[in-house]
């Protein structure tokens, strides 16, 4: 596997971003889909990155910076072709790596606490719990709050 920054123009890329967006609409209350379109993702402050192999578009993932110690987890998205083959757990420590290379001491993710987002909440979960050095925060929408350190 294959992880690199990516520009948003590969057609892959943007039909994966295109499902994620469609997904979170279909399985969001209206008014809480606070996932990013193509226009969102180029904000300067946002950095995108996709795993391939070969010509194979494996996910996404995506890092924001809130402020200079805080950063939030973005448009985590594993194709559908290649579901549980780790791929989510792949980008969540390339993203980890890359938080700490930019010297956060915080990252966060904001996901839906409803049956469609559980696979957000358990691989996060259980990746974070193995980041001793960064303080992590998990918010559920429409439900609890949850922090991991």
């Amino acid at each position: 596997m294959r992880i690199v920054r990516d520009d948003l123009t590969h057609p892959d890329v943007v039909a994966l971003i295109e499902l994620h967006l469609r997904s979170a609409f279909e399985n969001s209350p209206p008014g809480s889909v606070f996932a990013l379109d193509l226009s969102g993702l180029r904000d300067p402050a946002v950095a995108l990155w996709s795993a391939w192999d070969g010509s194979d578009l494996l996910g996404l993932g995506a890092l924001k910076e809130l402020d200079a110690d805080h950063g939030e987890l973005k448009s985590m998205r594993t194709a559908p072709a290649h579901l549980r083959r780790g791929v989510a757990a792949a980008m969540l420590d390339h993203l980890v790596e890359e938080g700490r290379a930019r010297g956060y001491s915080r990252l966060s993710l904001e996901t839906g606490s409803n049956e469609p987002f559980a696979p957000a909440r358990t691989t996060k979960r259980f990746q974070w719990s193995r980041v001793p050095s960064l303080w992590l925060a998990m918010r559920y929408r429409y439900g609890r709050s949850n922090q991991i350190s």
